[in-house]
């Protein structure tokens, strides 16, 4: 039986903001500052001590104790917003104003692909929740959605729900746990998408990346849904080929890995979204028999050129020159989860 895991999401490369994106400025009319105690006029935030930014009334300043470790609050001076920092770690972006705005570069690129599906309501589950932010864009986008967010941090699913007024259930159901046990409560082919977002404490749980794993996220994914996954990976990215290999080998359809170029070609660490599709019974994505596959969408590179950071699809040939010598991970050679903080 796997012992909980630990999830700081991503360390500071996962924190590496954008402006908007197109996702973005399709949102909501841009916020109007509210002209509370933090405010002066003409919408500008006061600052703190020492010229740090206020952040928003009502909500805490300095450390506040969560059920692995601590979580704090930095406001952003330029919006009504704040950075979520788990355990020291940049954890995620929350706009209090506007639901809409992803500035992580990996949620942008996550964004894109779900883009690719069929308009209208979604289903999701996300492994690894911290503030909730791309459950905020999914709601924000896609209203009518039904969404489950998994934490392994009960206190902090308590604190952020509070803080930042996130939708009640049915709209999002908040799920203390560790996230494999949590998905294997789910009901068969409930969701449209399956979000893999966990770390631990900089590295995600072997026993999230495993052909096992994989074929979990298959009985709760619908037939053709996409399953999205942040890989933090540095030179020459050993853990990326290997979970493009793993997916293969679960059978995975129209796998892609997106990224910016830089780090496709292994320049530098940072953050990899691998997304695939669950096998369809005859070979389509759900709901729409004629479903491009992600590597040939137009729109879909289109819109991930069209980034802040512009990024890349590896897809075909290339994603399979890039797995060539990565084996797949399974449950009896994956080291034993460990380590303490949230998932």
């Amino acid at each position: 039986m796997f012992e909980p895991v630990n999830r700081c999401h991503t360390r500071a490369v996962s924190a590496r903001r954008t402006r908007r994106t197109r996702q973005d400025q399709r949102s909501s009319e841009p916020p109007t500052p509210g002209h509370d105690e933090g405010t002066e006029p003409g919408g500008r935030r006061r600052r703190g001590a020492r010229g740090t930014p206020a952040l928003p009334a009502g909500l805490p300043t300095g450390p506040v104790p969560t059920t692995t470790g601590v979580v704090e609050l930095e406001a952003d001076p330029d919006r009504n917003a704040v950075t979520v920092l788990v355990n020291g770690a940049p954890s995620s972006y929350v706009d209090l104003d506007d639901p809409g705005l992803l500035t992580f570069e990996y949620m942008q690129e996550m964004a894109a692909v779900v883009e690719t599906l069929p308009a209208g309501p979604l289903c999701v589950v996300h492994l690894g929740a911290a503030g909730c932010s791309l459950a905020r864009w999914v709601e924000h986008e896609r209203p009518g959605s039904e969404q489950v967010a998994v934490d392994l941090d009960a206190r902090l699913l308590e604190l952020v729900r509070t803080w930042f007024a996130l939708p009640r259930a049915p709209r999002l159901r908040l799920r203390p746990g560790d996230a494999r046990a949590v998905l294997g409560t789910l009901r068969d082919g409930w969701a449209d998408v399956v979000v893999r977002d966990a770390f631990a404490p900089d590295t995600t749980p072997a026993h999230l990346t495993t052909v096992e794993f994989l074929a979990d996220v298959w009985r709760v994914l619908r037939p053709g849904g996409l399953y999205l996954a942040n890989c933090a990976d540095r030179p020459p990215l050993p853990l990326a080929r290997a979970e493009a290999a793993t997916l293969a080998a679960a059978g995975a359809d129209d796998v892609v890995v997106v990224s910016e170029p830089a780090l496709l070609r292994g320049r530098r660490y940072g953050n990899l979204v691998l997304a695939a599709r669950r096998p369809r019974d005859g070979g389509a994505a759900a709901g729409d028999d004629a479903a491009v596959p992600l590597a040939d969408d137009a729109v879909l590179a289109r819109r991930l050129r069209s980034l802040p950071v512009p990024a890349h699809v590896l897809g075909g040939a290339e994603l399979a020159s890039f797995r060539a010598a990565a084996r797949p991970t399974r449950d009896d050679a994956a080291p034993s989860p460990g380590g303490r903080g949230v998932e």
